[in-house]
């Protein structure tokens, strides 16, 4: 060898040499994909690899695999170890595996679950032991064990018999009878040879066993055909009564192949409808401005105390029931508007004796803000939670109710659904609808575990649902506004086909901060009027300024909403304006003011006549009592029969005393067809106006994160550097080999300080054992920087920064290898 050729690198001997060979980026790509190898941070390479071989990391990290990934997983476990990529191609042969392969292969060696080089290919111990066939967890290539695992408990003299059945010499011991088995197992020409001479039942037998599952039953005298399958070794006693095929037997009969059915590529999404990206948009900034509408209803009407709180906590199923008619919708998205409201910190329970749901601080905050960034408050907390009112009215584990609000409702994978959903409609080209059955089969390829395959699903639907009625999509379409709301790919890691990303809350505001700047200029600028008609109902043509929605709203109800909302004057209605301290005359300007037509006859009477009547009668407490300056109507009232619950007694002739409370009263006048107007100890006119009810200060609902969160950069560099200075700790060559049982090394104080003063001068790297305070023990690899008082002050490459340890806690000290 000259002297310029180098020696090549030795192969990895195991998957934390494997990971020594890793530079930063691709460690980081590991911890990004597996965050739960980081809790805690391991304290070198060696327990990374060991963590990441554990049976719940392995479980998680082959769940979150493509369909394809596992395939070729599940054809490494059936090879033997360690094998070759062109073994493993040979097994997943077909149309696009020459392109997929490479980059599944890669992806397993990108999250430690198989490393080696490609003619040293292993999959890591736990993961084959997971997906090797087994009478216990039938492997999903319908492969069963090798010849040399289904003969492992077989006496001597019958494996010779196999061996002489299948024209094979015989050897001396058992092992080589089951190689030369192999060997023709394995053997193209020598199998088909040998399966001709099969009968055509044998044949028929193995062609039913060939792709799984590969064990099948046999009675004590099996028939001739079975009888020369077993003498020669093609089908295998495991039980008595059961028998499997071999995996080599399988593999020639399937031409190689580990699957029936390779997926390679994931499927398209496919196109239902294409509308135009203008329509697309105007639609569901149309139905963005709904939702807002309808959150702000739902909490109005709960404004003075909303339903009271369930002991096990929720919503009541009567209580959704009133809520879905107040607001003119089913039961199930009544629910979501519920969840939606309370997920975005504008709902809560009060925390009283009594607790009821009601409003939070936030709320009235929230009502000020612009139309287009009060969407955003919604529809940003809502990609994120992982509460999932889709599940309310089902059944959990126990077999109890879901309720709206209540318990049990987070899912874990629902921010992982929705995002992906989302960036799979981005995908396709603006203003075109999917169909949803491919968009569900699309998921499917992408985390095919079958645990979360029907929930996964129900997901997708209901994200489907969901983003139309917020507006984040237009006729199945997503809007401009809805696709901005995903972050760029400049803005947060690496995504895998999950959809998953590290994105921060920095983030999220500037994608919010685009969706509403695409979105403001199509909702429509609230009106200053209103039009009057002349049957007691005024129209307003779109959206109004809130002081006249919230003066409109005392003075009329509510009647249809819609494109354009219908109020609806009453005498209740107005009535209800007088209570609130308004006069006849303040009623008639305000109508003049916001009116593009005139003011009608009929609501101009109909506001004198109840103004008339209002407050004739006065209601005030004493136990309650009734007052009129017309003793007349005082009689009237005093010989109606519907007045005797209230148990009336006249004490003059303009005075009435009660036995019921002012309240009662009032509304008992009322029902009477009267307009009586309750007043202060004073003598003046009650004004009565609703009163807000708002629970203490609440912060939203925290998603509940399916295992550890994701880390940021921060966090990744600063767990690599850790790493790789406890790796260094833990490796580097010493020229004083620690003591035995991996005990701390030992030197006296004067070797230990001498030694240090020395290093200090030289500049020389120092190993050292180190006990602290606690009495936890250490190994350590410092730079001595300076010596004096007792205290050594270095720099430690295992904690990557300047520290001062007392030179008494040094348990010893060795002089690091030149090499």
């Amino acid at each position: 060898m000259s002297p310029n050729e180098q020696t090549p690198a030795a192969p990895p001997r195991s998957l934390a040499e494997a990971l020594r060979s890793r530079d930063d980026a691709s460690l980081a790509r590991l911890l990004r994909a597996r965050p739960d190898l980081l809790g805690p941070v391991p304290n070198d390479l060696t327990q990374l690899a060991t963590r990441a071989g554990t049976r719940a990391s392995v479980i998680r990290a082959l769940d979150r695999l493509d369909r394809f990934t596992q395939q070729v997983a599940q054809a490494l476990a059936v090879t033997p170890e360690p094998t070759t990529y062109e073994t493993l191609r040979g097994l997943l042969p077909g149309d696009g595996t020459e392109e997929a392969l490479p980059r599944a292969v890669a992806r397993l060696r990108e999250q430690a679950l198989a490393w080696g080089a490609d003619d040293q290919l292993r999959l890591v111990r736990t993961a084959r032991e997971l997906l090797s066939p087994a009478p216990q967890h039938p492997s999903p290539t319908g492969l069963g064990p090798t010849v040399a695992e289904a003969t492992s408990g077989m006496s001597p003299g019958r494996v010779q018999e196999i061996v002489a059945a299948a024209g094979l010499a015989s050897t001396h011991d058992p092992v080589s009878a089951v190689a030369a088995l192999t060997e023709l197992f394995t053997t193209p020409d020598r199998m088909s040879a040998l399966l001709d001479e099969a009968p055509a039942e044998a044949v028929d037998v193995l062609n039913r066993l060939v792709w799984g599952p590969p064990y099948g039953q046999v009675t004590a005298q099996p028939a001739a055909h079975l009888r020369w399958l077993l003498d020669r070794g093609l089908l295998v006693p495991t039980t008595p009564g059961t028998v499997v095929l071999p995996r080599e037997v399988a593999l020639h009969l399937r031409g190689g192949r580990a699957h029936r059915e390779l997926e390679p590529l994931a499927p398209a999404v496919r196109e239902r409808t294409a509308h135009r990206p203008q329509v697309v948009d105007a639609t569901a900034a149309a139905q963005a401005y709904t939702a807002l509408d309808t959150v702000e209803e739902l909490l109005k009407d709960w404004d003075e105390g909303g339903p009271a709180v369930l002991r096990a906590g929720g919503l009541s199923v009567r209580d959704l029931k009133r809520t879905a008619t107040a607001l003119d919708t089913t039961e199930q998205t009544a629910a979501f508007w519920v969840e939606l409201a309370y997920g975005a910190g504008l709902l809560a329970s009060d925390g009283e004796a009594d607790e009821r749901y009601a409003a939070t601080p936030a709320y009235d905050e929230w009502v000020e803000l612009p139309p287009a960034e009060r969407w955003t408050r919604l529809v940003v907390p809502w990609l994120t939670a992982t509460r999932t009112s889709g599940l309310v009215g089902g059944r959990d584990g126990k077999d109890r109710t879901l309720s709206a609000l209540g318990p049990h409702l987070d899912r874990s994978a629902a921010p992982e659904v929705r995002h992906r959903i989302l960036a799979l409609l981005a995908a396709l080209p603006e203003g075109t609808e999917p169909e949803p059955e491919s968009l569900t089969a699309r998921l499917t390829w992408e985390r095919p575990s079958p645990a979360a395959l029907d929930l996964r699903t129900r997901l997708a639907r209901w994200t489907l649902a969901e983003a139309e009625l917020l507006g984040v999509t237009g006729r199945g379409a997503l809007a401009a506004h809805g696709r901005a709301l995903l972050p760029t790919p400049g803005e947060t890691g690496e995504a895998g086909a999950s959809g998953v990303t590290g994105e921060t809350g920095a983030e999220a505001s500037v994608a919010a901060a685009r969706a509403e700047k695409l979105l403001s200029p199509l909702l429509p600028d609230p009106l200053d009027h209103v039009l009057l008609q002349a049957d007691l109902t005024a129209v307003a043509p779109g959206p109004l300024e809130r002081p006249l929605a919230d003066a409109l709203a005392v003075l009329a109800d509510v009647e249809s909403k819609g494109g354009a909302t219908v109020y609806r004057f009453t005498p209740g209605s107005v009535r209800r304006a007088l209570d609130a301290g308004r006069t006849a005359s303040d009623l008639h300007t305000f109508l003049t003011a916001h009116a593009r037509t005139p003011v009608p006859q009929p609501l101009t009477y109909l506001i004198d006549d109840v103004a008339r009547r209002h407050g004739h009668l006065r209601i005030g407490a004493a136990s309650a009592y009734v007052r009129c300056d017309d003793d007349a109507v005082l009689g009237e009232i005093m010989a109606d029969k519907r007045a005797a619950p209230l148990r009336l007694r006249r004490l003059a002739p303009t005075v009435l005393a009660a036995q019921a409370d002012p309240g009662t009263l009032l509304e008992g006048l009322r029902s009477m067809g009267f307009a009586p107007a309750a007043e202060t100890p004073e003598g003046d006119v009650l004004i009565t106006r609703a009163h807000a009810h708002r629970t203490p200060p609440r912060t939203a609902p925290e998603p509940v994160p399916d295992g550890p969160p994701l880390p940021d950069g921060t966090l990744l560099d600063a767990a690599i550097r850790a790493i790789r200075a406890g790796d260094t700790a833990a490796t580097t060559p010493r020229k004083q080999a620690p003591a035995a049982n991996g005990e701390l090394p030992r030197t006296t104080p004067a070797d230990t300080l001498a030694t240090m003063q020395a290093a200090v001068m030289t500049g020389d790297t120092l190993w050292i054992g180190y006990v602290n305070a606690e009495g936890a023990a250490s190994q350590r690899v410092i730079a001595p920087i300076r010596v004096e008082g007792g205290f050594v002050t270095a720099y430690d490459h295992t904690a990557d920064e300047v520290r001062t340890y007392p030179l008494h806690r040094v348990t010893g000290v060795a002089e690091l290898s030149d090499q």
